[in-house]
């Protein structure tokens, strides 16, 4: 079982949500377990609760994602709800409203985010794992986008991050066929980032939080918004952020920080300002 402490969990959506603090690092647990962590509408809405609170809070650097227990990282959607929720088109459409804050929060989050993959990754556990920053997966994790297997169309926003990270050739083959891949084939194609054995998962996905948590928040800032509006079309780039967080930085108490750490060979001590 995924060794991931569940002491201290504030609770969202009845439970099935959990967030904790540690170390800077914030961590948001998907704890439906008996269903394999699937998404119902009340847990992208508990996750965008627990997304805001983490942001808001200026001690909380990084922010992981994680499945409780060992079967699943997020297995999709509750498709029990279906029938209630998305039986038809416009029922789907209700359904994608409901939860389009939740996603837009996941899009645009200012703080890097990292998904810890065990076990079943799918649907729209994919969506959640491709809006991360960073994809950390176990070696017994797997990978597919089922759509075509349930009629779906699978959405814009979902389809553009997984033709970003295997490109369109990929794309296709797994939204066609509805195939599963193994994390080995998920890391050769670009779906995750780093594939770890499953019993070290949690303590080196902490290891990569910790550090991300212990460098420069500016930086770290300054590098997601740029990286962002580099996988945006030219005409749609916001230079003028660009421009402004780096001069932020350069202005920073931090970068201060950073030279003298530099030169008295200590280790910086950020304040994010």
């Amino acid at each position: 079982m995924l060794d991931v402490p569940q002491t201290s969990d504030k609770p969202y959506a009845d439970g099935k949500i959990l967030q904790r603090i540690a170390d800077g690092v914030g961590v948001i647990t998907f704890n439906n377990a008996e269903k394999r962590n699937a998404m119902s509408l009340d847990m992208w809405e508990g996750l965008g609760q627990a997304l805001i609170e983490l942001r808001d809070d200026a001690e909380v650097r990084v922010v992981i994602l994680v499945g409780a227990g060992d079967k699943a990282f997020v297995s999709g959607a509750d498709i029990s709800q279906f029938e209630k929720t998305r039986h038809n088109a416009e029922a789907s459409e209700e359904y994608s409203k409901r939860s389009a804050a939740q996603r837009a929060l996941l899009a645009d989050y200012p703080k890097p985010i990292i998904a810890c993959i065990r076990g079943f990754c799918l649907g729209g556990g994919m969506q959640v794992a491709m809006s991360a920053d960073i994809r950390i997966a176990a070696t017994d994790s797997q990978f597919g986008i089922p759509a075509a297997k349930l009629g779906i169309a699978y959405g814009f926003d979902g389809l553009r991050h997984l033709v970003s990270l295997v490109g369109p050739s990929w794309a296709r083959l797994l939204m066609y066929t509805g195939m599963r891949i193994d994390s080995a084939e998920a890391l050769r194609i670009g779906l995750v980032d780093r594939v770890i054995p499953t019993g070290e998962l949690w303590g080196e996905t902490m290891e990569i939080a910790r550090t991300i948590s212990g460098n420069a928040p500016l930086a770290i800032k300054a590098a997601k918004i740029t990286i962002a509006q580099v996988l945006k079309d030219p005409d749609d780039r916001d230079m003028n952020a660009i421009r402004q967080i780096g001069t932020d930085c350069m202005d920073s108490e931090d970068f201060r920080e950073g030279r003298r750490a530099f030169m008295e060979k200590r280790k910086p001590q950020f304040k994010g300002k």
